[in-house]
């Protein structure tokens, strides 16, 4: 076999065991060893395709793969459940004071309280989400 193709294929084998890590780790080695196939195909000497490997893979792994990983990282950024509703407005059902009260948000009804405790809050006003505890909508409404 080639040197050419013995490159190739720990290539396309470290590209293909990426996709149970999913580090982005062998993607890096894998992409370093396809460019060491194609220096190898060109009729480079072995130590020029090593030195294309190590520099391709040192490259990949320690500048690309970073910015890569930052930018597939939006998991951390998606917010679900009780965490998407801060934020949000909803609209009072029924007067919301620091004791309770009833607002609608994203049409469910949730029971509320105000963020302030002297403030009151009267039917039909907007009121934005500034927290949820337990299974109560802390909100306010601007004066």
């Amino acid at each position: 076999m080639t040197p050419a193709l013995l490159w190739l294929i720990a290539g396309v084998l470290l590209v293909g065991a990426e996709a149970l890590s999913g580090d982005f780790v062998l993607v890096m080695i894998g992409a370093a060893a396809l460019g060491a196939a194609g220096s190898s195909a060109l009729g480079m000497p072995l130590g020029v395709d090593v030195a294309v490997f190590a520099v391709l893979a040192l490259g990949l792994v320690l500048l690309a793969r970073p910015a890569l990983k930052k930018r597939m990282d939006v998991q951390r950024e998606l917010k679900t459940n009780v965490d998407a509703l801060v934020g949000k407005h909803a609209v009072v059902e029924s007067t919301v004071d620091a004791q309770g009260g009833r607002v609608r948000i994203d049409g469910q009804l949730w029971s509320a309280r105000a963020l302030d405790e002297p403030q009151v809050i009267e039917a039909g006003r907007t009121v934005t989400v500034m927290e949820i505890a337990g299974a109560t909508a802390v909100v306010w409404a601007e004066p």
